[in-house]
């Protein structure tokens, strides 16, 4: 919704109000000036205002309802326009850093050393763009509701690990810490369970940078309920945007002087995909700083 609607609103709102004032000064000021039947007109009066107090309660409840209405669009509005510039400038990276990679191994006549690197380095801004593109796509099955959980029973310590060992792999250092109960099994989507720890961890790096440690945790809480999530020791996340993180097109911070790369989907696909499966993620501040992404299922 244009901010122009907006301003259109609030100015009819406010003719609205005026008017009933006015409108009710008048009638007072009839009143008075009548003599005759003074009891009939008393008792119509008073009719009159309290149907007019009633419908102007029901319209003052229409009309916040329907600032609030406009109010969360404009914010959407915003949001989308920031995820459309998000989304151009992350596809532009990877891309010129491939065609760049891809043009030195043409061009020049480099080692086989050097030329593996720069073609690992290609592989890995592609699986950037596959997380991307994944992600966007994800969320629109998500608000379209095609998704159909596939659910099978697998090893989720070893599913856990084996996602640690490939973030590790791929920074070339040890930054995520395992704190795994061996040997839990769980029955759920395994593709969602996957892509929401990814996503988890992919936040993590994103706003607590690639020298502070990440922690993979896994626990069982009873014997129906397992508990794991991802733990960072980044800023966290300020008390405004706890409530909305989990939102659409959401990112930490201030727009305009924002340094972090992302889209704004990996918490929300993360929180709808375990809500698909009847589970909970909630955010914790964790101690004695950073951010702590819980799962219950």
């Amino acid at each position: 919704m244009k901010r122009q609607t907006a301003i259109f609103f609030y100015l009819l709102g406010t003719y609205v109000v005026f008017q009933f004032m006015w409108w009710g000064y008048h009638l007072i000021e009839l009143t008075k000036e009548v003599d005759n039947h003074k009891e009939i007109v008393s008792k119509r009066v008073f009719m009159i205002l309290s149907e007019g107090a009633v419908f102007f309660l029901i319209l003052m409840v229409g009309l916040w309802k329907i600032r609030s209405s406009i109010k969360k669009e404009l914010k959407l509005s915003q949001r989308q326009n920031n995820f459309l510039l998000s989304v151009t400038h992350e596809l532009k990276t990877p891309l010129a850093a491939n065609k760049l990679y891809l043009q030195t191994v043409v061009k020049r006549d480099l080692d086989s050393v050097k030329r593996i690197e720069l073609i690992e380095k290609a592989i890995a801004e592609n699986q950037r763009l596959e997380i991307m593109v994944d992600n966007i796509l994800n969320a629109t099955h998500l608000e379209n509701r095609v998704f159909q959980l596939h659910k099978e029973e697998f090893n989720l310590s070893d599913l856990l690990k084996g996602i640690a060992e490939r973030f590790n792999k791929s920074l070339q250092i040890d930054l995520i810490e395992l704190d795994l109960e061996a040997g839990i099994s769980l029955i759920a989507d395994q593709f969602m369970i996957e892509t929401t720890i990814n996503n988890l961890i992919e936040n993590s790096l994103k706003y607590a940078g690639n020298d502070k440690k990440i922690l993979l945790y896994l626990y069982k809480k009873s014997d129906s309920k397992l508990t794991f999530g991802v733990k960072d020791e980044g800023p966290g996340v300020s008390l405004n945007s706890q409530t909305e993180i989990f939102e659409k097109f959401v990112r930490s911070g201030n727009e305009e002087t924002r340094s972090q790369k992302g889209t704004g989907l990996g918490l929300f696909i993360a929180a709808e995909f375990i809500k698909i499966q009847g589970g909970k993620i909630v955010y914790k501040n964790n101690h004695p700083y950073g951010a702590n992404f819980e799962i219950t299922l």
